[in-house]
């Protein structure tokens, strides 16, 4: 009988065991540790370095600096296992400083990372520099980061754009581009959409990610005839023109197309879906419902990434039609092949799935909500299934913003909040159980423009929630929807993990402001406009990117000089209080910083409670593969 159990219990353990190995399939990107070094104040230098989400808990570092090409000092008398960052105080700044990290396991230091070099007569500045080579007329847009040559660091690619419209006004625009760089400012590649490809935040959103698991990022976007890929080779008909005389284009095809991240070469087109067909379907003639756009990443089948495309988010106007769709592809051994597609429509095709009409929003999210790996794609106040079934509609309507993140400590369940425009809707803010739609608390209010979720409040439990809107003055609690405090912050736009605590800072234009609880107010950590820097997308006020891209797990923020010579990539210099695995290998945060340049720039969030109250979050479901 007691071998009996035994065996059982043996078994027991390796069904466990086999189903964290099946949960552990979603592949994500082989990075570098990711060492930067920023000298903080005169003969003071903040060095900090990536923990993977696959490293085992008793992995510790050493850090150690060269001068002047001399042997490597170590500066830490023991291996460092609290944070991973370091501060210098014995550093020479008139000389040649380079730094590195050796991991230690039991006792055994390991191989040394990759180097961050500082040379002699290094300025005092929180960020680095990569200079661009911005054509002439052409402004510094959004960004995205990818690894797009497999070695372990990210390549950024950012948007530069001429006349952007919105189809909403007549006007000819020009025409974007998409240019790759290395962290180190080497030109890659720059594609040009073209003319057939309207300039503006909803027409071209970008997609960089590792779409095939080989290592190496693609770039996907919607291109037309005359797109010219980085290799000088242009796409269909060099010569078409399907600009109307408003200058809108509301006909001619459209592809679908994977770049190369290496070289920007086009890898292969396919017809784009949803595709556009009758323009008058969407609900408008002028093409401002059938001209929306959203992208995404998501892995549908638990294991890689699939691309998520979607067209229409309006609900439908008196005795007008209206369409919402949605489509799903795989890059898979150089082929490009639909999976699914998602069709809900008003007026036509039979009323399909017409609860899901005008449910979008400006921007889009990727969640796992069961656990078991398969996202599902969170479209404003309706949630599609990984096999492209609707899941469900809350039937709120649309809105500008959503942000969907664990937001409740010790409840591991996805959180929702939404915004609404219509006037005087009875649910103008609410927070809705993600996976069922269950509504958790709501306001009323009308034509709520903006609204903000995140732990910047430490004297209080979870996440707090914040709008501007009519009546909505105050701070709330994102469990509850009760008064947190009587004034909510000034700016509602973004936010960013930036100093040494748990909890996140606000982002707004150039700025970087920390909420004070007991003052309500806020106080000023980093004007980039100090720098030289500015803000983009107009009222939007955002920076081109703001992601965990280097260092420990606080947050960059990527902001273009004025002059438009320069991305400058801010990095923090204020030494952590905890020890987190690089927020980029948590599947729902990298996911979020994919699609941060569709629509309304949003925030990525964890899927993990991170905020004052958090343990340390669990090891992620992911394996970073043999490429």
């Amino acid at each position: 009988m007691l071998h009996f159990w035994r065996v059982f219990i043996v078994c027991l353990a390796g069904v466990f065991l086999c189903a964290q190995v099946g949960q552990a399939q979603r592949q994500m990107e082989r990075l570098s540790r990711g060492v930067v070094a920023i000298p903080a104040e005169i003969n003071q230098v903040y060095v900090g370095w990536r923990l993977f989400g696959t490293d085992v808990p008793e992995i510790a570092f050493n850090l150690y600096r060269v001068t002047d090409g001399g042997e490597p000092l170590r500066l830490n008398a023991e291996p460092l296992v609290k944070t991973t960052d370091f501060v210098d105080t014995t550093v020479d700044l008139s000389k040649s400083n380079t730094y590195f990290v050796r991991p230690v396991l039991s006792g055994k230091e390991q191989p040394p990372s990759r180097s961050f070099v500082l040379p002699a007569g290094a300025e005092v500045k929180p960020y680095l520099s990569i200079p661009l080579r911005t054509p002439e007329g052409c402004r510094v847009g959004d960004a995205a980061v990818g690894d797009l040559d497999g070695d372990g660091d990210y390549e950024i690619v950012v948007k530069q754009e001429m006349r952007p419209h919105d189809n909403s006004h007549e006007g000819y625009t020009g025409q974007t581009k998409l240019e790759a760089y290395k962290l180190d400012g080497t030109f890659l590649w720059r594609i040009d959409l073209g003319k057939n490809i309207r300039e503006g935040a909803h027409y071209t959103p970008f997609i960089v990610y590792d779409l095939d698991g080989d290592g190496r990022a693609e770039v996907a976007v919607r291109t037309a005839d005359g797109t010219v890929d980085g290799t000088g080779k242009v796409l269909g008909d060099p010569d078409a023109d399907y600009r109307n005389p408003q200058g809108r284009i509301l006909e001619g095809p459209e592809f679908l197309t994977i770049f190369e991240g290496r070289t920007g070469k086009a890898l292969e087109s396919v017809d784009f879906y949803p595709a556009r067909g009758q323009v008058s379907q969407w609900g408008d003639e002028v093409g401002n419902r059938s001209e929306r756009y959203l992208a995404a990443v998501a892995y549908l089948d638990g294991r890689r990434p699939s691309l998520i495309m979607a067209r229409g988010y309006y609900g439908p106007r008196p005795g007008r039609p209206a369409r919402n769709e949605i489509a799903a592809f795989n890059w898979r051994d150089g082929r490009l092949t639909k999976l699914w597609l998602f069709r809900a429509a008003v007026g036509i095709y039979d009323d399909v799935n017409k609860e899901y009409v005008g449910q979008g929003n400006h921007s889009i999210s990727v969640a796992d909500l069961e656990g078991n790996g398969r996202d599902s794609i969170i479209y404003g106040a309706a949630v599609i299934n990984h096999d492209g079934s609707g899941r469900y509609s809350t039937q709120l309507g649309h809105g500008d913003a959503q942000h969907t993140a664990k937001m409740i400590p010790d409840v591991d369940k996805f959180q929702t909040f939404s915004i609404h425009e219509n006037p005087n809707h009875p649910h103008g803010i609410n927070v809705r159980d993600t996976a069922t739609g269950k509504l958790l608390w709501s306001r009323p209010s009308s034509d709520v423009v903006r609204g903000m979720a995140a732990d910047i409040d430490p004297t209080h439990c979870g996440y707090e929630i914040w709008a501007v809107g009519r009546g909505l003055n105050e701070l709330y609690d994102a469990a509850t929807g009760r008064v947190v405090a009587a004034r909510r912050p000034r700016s509602c736009n973004m936010a960013v993990w930036w100093d040494s605590d748990l909890t996140r800072e606000l982002l707004n234009g150039t700025q970087i402001e920390k909420w004070n609880p007991r003052t309500q107010d806020t106080e000023l950590l980093l004007d980039a406009r100090r720098y030289g820097c500015r803000s983009i997308n107009g009222s939007k006020a955002n920076p081109s990117l703001s992601a965990d891209i280097l260092g420990d797990w606080r947050e960059e923020v990527i902001w273009p000089t004025r002059d438009q010579t320069e991305l400058r990539i801010f990095t923090t210099t204020l030494p952590a209080q905890k020890r987190i695995y690089t927020l980029m290998h948590d599947p729902t945060y990298r996911l979020g910083v994919v699609c941060q340049n569709v629509g309304y720039n949003q925030p990525p969030h964890t899927g993990f409670y991170l905020g004052a109250e958090m343990t340390d979050p669990p090891r992620p479901p992911i394996h970073t593969g043999d490429h």
